[in-house]
């Protein structure tokens, strides 16, 4: 269906803008401590430091979040503390939600490595052998491993706390492409009571001690349920993703994709699409923040990124139209100053602007992030049409858009 014919169910070029800061918690959850994760707070690692200085996020709303504090004067946005309803605090089943699929039961990990009929068929498939098979940090292993991998061919396969088949292998060793093809393997093997949530390709190049490349590629498992993306798309608007959401979402219901190499890429991709007169969503997801700072227990580093996104923030507010709706969100936590290199259980924020945002108003903590998708899909025209939140328009839109 073209994007004219759908006119009757909603006004054209009305356009919305969501944007996932990967990992940046807010503070833990009531339940942090079954994961592990008391005294978390993302947010509260880098607020204080003096690489953190992000005027943009203050406007709106960031410190007048529920449980945040130091907020000063009215907001030019609305704003909301989100609760993760969903058994999980990693990247595909936080977007999953926000996207309106809520998921009861948590991905499967593994804690002791996968099971050996997992690996036996994975060598058998790819004719490689497997090296690691554990929880490890993705720098620390090629740096554990590497000079084996390269020596002898055998493939670097690791997880950690989260859903996720990890194989790593040097560029000049295994070609990224044949690198991707046996992640393709591990993820049409990977199904049922081993159905991780991503596998993930992680290249590595140069010397000992080895470094990534941006070549990283993921893999996820489709969604199980029905998302804002399918219910968009079906219905002919734009689905525009930046950044990875093309593989969280496995590629459904996307109508364009655009690959990035970091954050500033990502804004940068983000800022052009708002010279683009299209219909519908641009959803994306700067993922630095998570893989680069958060997992690294990068302090200094995740406060300056912070500041790089807000800079570049400043720039995207003055190009919105008067029909443009911005979120700015997270999917989880990542604390950068516990021991744990890990996701974090912890409460995200939620900003909402636009010219016909009523602004300073303080939504509460909200039960699921799911009313980003609730709230998307009644904007766009679509009722709450496929997910399990609430619409929040009620009580942020103005009677009257302004046009000024």
């Amino acid at each position: 269906m073209k994007v004219q014919e759908v006119s009757t169910v909603r006004q054209a070029n009305k356009r919305v803008f969501l944007i996932v800061l990967d990992s940046m918690g807010i503070g833990e959850m009531p339940d942090a401590a079954l994961w592990q994760d008391q005294g978390s707070n993302t947010l509260g690692a880098i607020r204080h430091r003096p690489e953190f200085d992000c005027p943009h996020l203050t406007s709106l709303g960031l410190f007048h979040i529920d449980g945040v504090g130091g907020g000063v004067g009215t907001p030019r946005g609305a704003y909301a503390r989100m609760t993760e309803a969903s058994a999980a605090k990693d990247t595909t089943v936080g977007h999953w939600e926000m996207a309106g699929l809520i998921s009861p039961r948590p991905l499967p990990t593994f804690p002791d490595g996968f099971p050996d009929p997992v690996i036996q068929e994975f060598q058998a498939r790819t004719g490689r052998g497997v090296l690691c098979n554990k929880p490890y940090s993705g720098t620390q292993v090629i740096r554990d491993y590497g000079r084996e991998h390269v020596r002898t061919g055998d493939l670097i396969v690791y997880t950690s706390a989260d859903s996720v088949f990890q194989i790593a292998a040097h560029e000049e060793v295994v070609p990224v492409e044949e690198l991707y093809r046996y992640c393709e393997i591990a993820r049409a093997m990977l199904t049922g009571d081993v159905g991780v949530g991503r596998v993930i390709a992680r290249p590595f190049a140069g010397a000992w001690p080895y470094v990534r490349t941006p070549r990283r590629h993921d893999y996820s498992i489709q969604p199980t349920g029905k998302t804002m993306l399918d219910v968009l798309s079906a219905h002919g608007l734009d689905v525009l993703s930046v950044g990875k959401i093309y593989d969280i979402f496995a590629g459904r219901g996307l109508t364009e994709s655009h690959r990035t190499v970091n954050n500033d890429d990502g804004m940068e991709k983000t800022l052009a699409m708002t010279e683009r007169a299209f219909s519908g969503l641009c959803f994306v997801n700067l993922v630095d923040f998570d893989m680069t700072y958060g997992h690294r227990n990068d302090v200094a580093g995740y406060a300056a990124a912070m500041t790089a996104f807000d800079r570049q923030l400043g720039a995207l507010l003055p190009r919105l139209g008067p029909e443009d709706l911005l979120l700015i969100t997270a999917d989880h936590g990542c604390d950068p100053s516990t021991p744990s290199t890990d996701h974090s259980r912890e409460y995200t924020p939620l900003l909402l602007y636009g010219q016909h945002i009523r602004p300073g108003v303080n939504l509460g903590t909200r039960p699921t992030f799911a009313d980003i998708s609730a709230t998307v899909l009644d904007y766009l025209g679509l009722g709450t049409e496929g997910t399990a939140g609430e619409s929040l328009l009620p009580l942020i839109l103005k009677e009257e858009p302004c046009h000024d």
